[in-house]
């Protein structure tokens, strides 16, 4: 038996993958129902020291079961510097969104937020499953207000941009804010030249010291 095969951790993986309250009990009557069958997307791990805290699955993501398995995942995993197979290994990377389920489309095309039952029921105790992890990879604005709170800045970039305030302060694991990796923050990139000039180096150095 290995450390991912801890009772405890399986009955979570299992609670979550069966999960259906944003379908037949969700928490907002005005947002309605999720209008498709849920299919919770996450990775916990006992072993991974690094956490991937994105938004929620997209609809590729939706079909597949695997977590960025998209072209945001083949950035993000640039931006880790790992293959796809390390990015897979559950010995190196848990990956656990805001939201496990797809939450669908808005009227302009967009992936709507995540849906507001999942973090409220299980962030604590995936959190809690995993009091190994070291490093926390805080993806977007709704990763960032979760694990920050009011630490956060007024908007993603200003976040992202302090990113320092957060990665050395010795609170509990290592937090790194950063922007999503879709194809819609390429401009973002461009005008934020200091992403990939000071804050990428960082975030590949520390990866590579806590993967496995």
């Amino acid at each position: 038996m290995t450390a991912d095969d801890a009772p405890d951790l399986d009955a979570l993986r299992a609670a979550i993958a069966t999960c259906r309250v944003c379908r037949d009990g969700p928490y907002a009557a005005a947002l309605g129902p999720l209008p498709h069958e849920p299919r919770p997307v996450a990775v916990l791990s006992s072993r991974a020291r690094v956490l991937i805290a994105g938004q929620a699955p997209g609809l590729r993501v939706h079909a597949s079961g695997l977590p960025f398995d998209d072209t945001s995942g083949n950035r993000l995993r640039e931006w880790l510097g790992v293959s796809r197979e390390t990015f897979y290994d559950r010995d190196c990377f848990a990956i656990v969104p805001m939201g496990f389920c797809f939450p669908g489309y808005d009227a302009k095309g967009s992936d709507l937020p995540p849906r507001p039952e999942c973090a409220p029921l299980w962030r604590r105790r995936a959190m809690a499953s995993m009091p190994q992890v070291e490093l926390v990879l805080a993806i977007g604005q709704y990763a960032q207000r979760w694990h920050l709170g009011p630490r956060r800045k007024a908007s993603m970039t200003e976040t992202v941009a302090h990113w320092r305030d957060y990665y050395f302060a010795n609170q509990g694991p290592r937090i790194l804010p950063l922007p999503h990796p879709s194809w819609r923050n390429s401009g973002w990139l461009k005008k934020n030249p200091w992403f990939t000039q000071e804050l990428l180096p960082t975030l590949r150095q520390d990866v590579d010291s806590r993967i496995l």
